[in-house]
């Protein structure tokens, strides 16, 4: 699956839709699976810390300011979609994508 469902253009903005894995050995974007992007991330899911800890992680792999990151849904569950400002559905693949390659 090339994740073109999982990264959507919502207005300005990029949806993305991710699976989190809260507590991982280490964080890291796995691929897609079951529908969404793979996330593993250290932080626990206490008071929003694996969701700061995946925009944190998405931020990083994208090459954006975290401020452009915030969780829209699912933010007290596993699967969760992340809003992204100023940059393209196509920017976002191709990103996601090479950062799971680095792996």
């Amino acid at each position: 699956m090339s994740g073109d469902l999982l990264v959507r253009q919502h207005g300005t903005a990029v949806r993305v839709t991710v699976r989190v894995q809260p507590r991982a050995s280490r964080s890291g974007i796995q691929g897609v699976h079951g529908g969404a992007w793979r996330i593993r991330v250290q932080a626990p899911p206490v008071e929003g810390a694996a969701n700061d800890a995946v925009c944190d992680l998405l931020a990083e792999a994208l090459r954006l300011p975290k401020r452009d990151l915030r969780v829209v849904s699912g933010t007290t569950a596993r699967t969760k979609v992340i809003e992204i400002d100023d940059v393209s559905a196509e920017i976002v693949r191709a990103r996601l994508t090479a950062a799971t390659e680095e792996r």
